[in-house]
């Protein structure tokens, strides 16, 4: 597709607005198909609310701080979610990071709400216009820049200089057409992972173009996080580029300096690929840790269903409340453990204590070593479907070489 398209600016043939996927690796649609499984897998998983606003905060913040890190900003994640919850209070003279993450915050949940409400546009030059506007608002800037507005001078990151201002609007209007219009001449391709490719492709082409005085890099990751949740990718899952690009900063400047050299897009598309799917295994692995503690409480319940007494009750308690500590608990700890259990153990002796445990340890709902405990999750593995054991596989394998 693509192959009539004129040369804009003769400096930079590369910016040419062609993509030829037959170029990508096997194993790097494997990789994207795998992003979209995925995809489906964190949108469709239901969690209880306040998990569900927890994952959504923890990784808005995630894409915040990775967004402004990259330009130096030096919040981090907790600062940032402080920041979310409008409990933050940064010293005077640090009160202009504390702007610049609110500006991204802002910009996310407008995109956020916007494609909840079905409002969601097609890309345009005015759009990319007003993220620039919404990342710079109520910042110190350098003479001759003007947020929303497209340069008028000459830009660049390091070695990297942009096309030449006079080319830019023109370079825009025709990246925004191609953005809006095409389907890689797959219309075969599920539209997550055409959103994940064109979302990857818009974040590359603006980077090459440069079309603002200042944030260019911050309204790259806006109009990059734009297209993934206009396609269908859930909110969490899509700030998961932005991470990447952060944890991997040098490779990312690595893999923007390589495209433009080689010409061709393709090694940072394979690169941005490799590192969302990464973090949708690890986001995955924490949807799919909640949705255990899910069916464990579950399976504690049931497991009382026919005890309805007030010792019942007691013991109910100690497991659920020991199923929520990161680590085992030691036996002289529980009855202080939580509010409640503080009130259920205040006027027992220790040996009701040591019979509490006797009798969850005999329902297999505890397990006990050298003085603590913990609650004995591998009851519901269960109910899990059969399969071969994975790990010894691979540990045979491993003793084989």
């Amino acid at each position: 597709m693509g192959h009539n398209e004129h040369l804009i600016a003769p400096s930079h043939p590369w910016i040419n607005f062609r993509v030829d996927l037959r170029s990508l690796e096997p194993l790097v649609w494997m990789a994207l198909g795998e992003c979209v499984s995925k995809c489906e897998h964190v949108a469709n998983t239901p969690l209880r609310p306040g998990i569900r606003d927890e994952l959504h905060l923890v990784y808005l913040a995630k894409g915040v701080q990775a967004t402004t890190a990259i330009e130096g900003n030096t919040l981090s994640e907790q600062e940032v979610i402080e920041r979310i919850q409008h409990k933050s209070v940064l010293p005077p003279s640090r009160e202009y990071l504390g702007r610049e993450a609110d500006n991204i915050i802002s910009a996310c949940n407008q995109i956020g709400q916007a494609i909840a409400e079905g409002r969601d546009k097609q890309i345009t030059v005015a759009l990319l216009c007003d993220y620039n506007a919404d990342v710079l608002r109520n910042l110190k800037l350098n003479e001759g820049v003007v947020p929303g507005q497209l340069r008028r001078h000459g830009v660049g990151v390091g070695m990297y200089r942009g096309p030449d201002h006079n080319y830019v609007p023109e370079l825009m209007e025709r990246l925004c057409q191609w953005l809006n219009r095409f389907d890689f001449d797959m219309p075969e391709l599920p539209p997550e992972a055409g959103g994940i490719l064109k979302a990857i492709l818009a974040h590359l082409y603006v980077a090459w173009i440069h079309p603002f005085g200042d944030g260019n890099g911050r309204t790259t990751r806006l109009v990059e996080l734009d297209i993934l949740m206009r396609s269908g990718i859930p909110s969490p899952a899509a700030h998961l580029l932005s991470n990447h690009y952060n944890a991997t900063r040098s490779e990312y400047y690595r893999q923007l300096d390589a495209a433009s050299c080689r010409k061709t897009p393709m090694g940072f598309v394979e690169y941005a690929i490799r590192g969302f799917l990464d973090g949708l295994r690890e986001q995955l692995e924490r949807v799919t840790s909640q949705t255990r503690d899910i069916v464990w409480r579950n399976f504690v319940h049931e497991s009382f269903r026919e005890m309805r007494s007030e010792v019942a009750r007691r013991q109910q308690h100690v497991v659920l409340d020991l199923s929520l500590q990161p680590e085992s608990v030691d036996k002289v700890e529980i009855p202080t453990l939580t509010p409640r259990l503080r009130e259920a153990y205040a006027r027992k002796t220790s040996k009701t204590l040591s019979r509490d445990l006797s009798k969850l340890l005999k329902m297999d709902l505890l397990i006990a070593s050298r003085g603590k405990y913990s609650p004995n999750r591998k009851l519901i593995e269960a109910f899990l479907p059969m399969r071969r054991n994975k790990k010894r596989t691979e540990i045979e394998s491993e003793n084989r070489k």
